[in-house]
């Protein structure tokens, strides 16, 4: 990364308010006379606030781009706030300092918990730190596809590093993630983590299966460039009898209070003065409606027959435009980093592709049921046999994948979390795109429409652009890509 690191001893509170309300176009980069440097924290200390930088921004501003271009929700008539979103139209003046934080505040951070526990022997902190490191770096490069990795982090040892390919940066952080795994943490070195731990607060066996989860995760990311490479990583996680998350990988403890509500709540509401601004995407609704999920229905928005806006239709004539159905938002929801359910259609998709169906079944119903519990909903009588999400038994290899993957979409619409679905939409295809407009006679509910003021010809965005703090700075970023084309791994 190309700038002086600047990183204060901040937890929690503070770290939350720094890291959610900066201006849409803020650089902050430079050390604060004022805070003490990186290196006069312990891993204790700057643990919670390296996690905060990651939640805040991947469950923040990162998480609506994420939701928009997910079509869970889409631009209000009445405003202008996130147009460019909806318009696939991000340029790289734009969401500066999701970069800038995910890099200064997060990374450096992870570093130094990880160098300092490695001295320490304390390998309670090593794997925290590994893991987490590794999922932020994910993001980065599921963003970005090429990002500065293997020189970053040195501040002015290094101006301008290079960038790295996904495809070996994925490799390194897999590689880093056994190194971390095969640790003793029985070992008298260890330090319990306790309350800084602010996702498992201090559970040791939980980070075990995050770690194994995010293996998952990337390795079936993998699939389409890489299949033998994902192969045989997941099959060596099952040999291994390797466990995986049957609960949540969640920031949670969020309150009504200004400064300590969720990132998406705090960005699009407390921050806006405004709670408008997103409204229901006809894409979503419409798909839930022809499930009769009603129960989600009332969840996301009160109501069973919501009010739509065709996605991205922001300064279309519709009449009811303007009293279209607006996204509940609760500041007290968690910010999920991988959630149950995603955990077990990880790992149905997993069974399904290498171990011929074996248990695929029984795991897509237990995602489903978690999606529906994590709304407070019981989703028993939608798996049933006849059930709108019961599991295509006698389908296709196609067809059970995309049950699987579409179930995933709805539930990442929960939990500040749906950067993920426009990750896996891009890797697989699904939600299909539409051959029409959505208010057009023959479309298929809950099938992609193309936003009628996008920007790009037709094709649906793939990536960001890099930002201005990075292209300015740093002569090795580079050329830049449309948007559309796809990072690495995608389909």
């Amino acid at each position: 990364m190309n700038l002086t690191i600047k990183k204060s001893l901040y937890i929690f509170v503070a770290a939350l308010s720094v890291t959610l309300f900066g201006c849409k176009r803020e650089l902050d980069i430079n050390k604060d006379p004022n805070k003490p440097d990186v290196s006069q924290g312990s891993p204790k200390l700057l643990f919670p606030a390296a996690v905060m930088s990651t939640a805040g921004r991947v469950g923040g501003e990162l998480n609506i781009i994420g939701g928009i271009w997910s079509q869970f929700y889409t631009q209000s008539w009445s405003s202008s706030q996130y147009r460019t979103i909806d318009a696939y139209n991000l340029q790289s003046n734009d969401y500066n300092g999701s970069y800038t934080e995910l890099f200064s505040g997060a990374l450096v951070n992870y570093q130094y918990v990880i160098d300092t526990a490695k001295s320490r022997g304390d390998w309670n902190f090593y794997l925290m730190g590994t893991v987490m490191k590794a999922y932020t770096v994910e993001v980065l490069v599921d963003l970005y596809d090429k990002i500065p990795y293997s020189e970053s982090l040195q501040g002015a040892a290094n101006l301008n590093p290079k960038f790295d390919d996904g495809y070996s940066i994925y490799t390194d952080l897999l590689s880093k993630i056994d190194d971390a795994l095969g640790k003793d943490f029985t070992a008298e070195t260890n330090t319990p983590p306790g309350v800084t731990d602010l996702v498992f607060k201090g559970k040791m066996d939980m980070w075990i299966k995050f770690a194994n989860t995010l293996k998952l995760k990337m390795y079936l990311r993998m699939v389409n460039a890489k299949p033998a490479e994902a192969q045989a990583g997941i099959q060596k996680l099952y040999s291994s009898g390797a466990k995986f998350l049957d609960a949540d990988a969640a920031v949670a403890g969020f309150t009504e209070t200004p400064d300590k509500q969720n990132p998406f709540y705090a960005y699009n509401i407390q921050r806006l003065n405004t709670t408008t601004n997103l409204r229901a995407s006809k894409t979503f609704v419409s798909w839930l409606q022809a499930s009769q999920d009603t129960l989600r229905l009332q969840y996301y928005y009160g109501t069973n027959t919501p009010i739509v806006i065709n996605q991205g239709d922001y300064l279309g004539t519709d009449p009811t435009y303007g009293k279209a159905t607006v996204l509940i938002q609760s500041a007290t929801d968690p910010v999920e980093l991988i959630s149950t359910p995603e955990s077990y259609f990880l790992q149905a998709e997993a069974r399904l592709r290498y171990y011929s169906g074996d248990q695929t079944q029984s795991l897509y119903e237990k995602g489903v049921l978690a999606a529906f519990a994590e709304t407070g909903n019981d989703g028993s009588g939608y798996i049933a046999p006849g059930g709108a999400y019961a599991f295509p038994v006698a389908g296709s290899f196609d067809q059970k994948l995309q049950a699987i993957i579409v179930q995933k979409w709805a539930s990442l619409a929960y939990g500040c979390h749906a950067l993920e679905a426009f990750f896996e939409r891009n890797r697989t295809g699904y939600p299909k795109e539409s051959t029409v407009y959505s208010n057009v006679p023959g479309y298929v509910p809950g099938q992609f429409v193309y936003s009628p003021n996008g920007v790009t010809g037709g094709a649906f965005p793939e990536r960001l652009v890099y930002p201005n703090v990075e292209r300015s700075r740093n002569t090795n970023t580079p050329a830049e890509v449309p948007i559309t084309t796809p990072v690495w791994w995608a389909k």
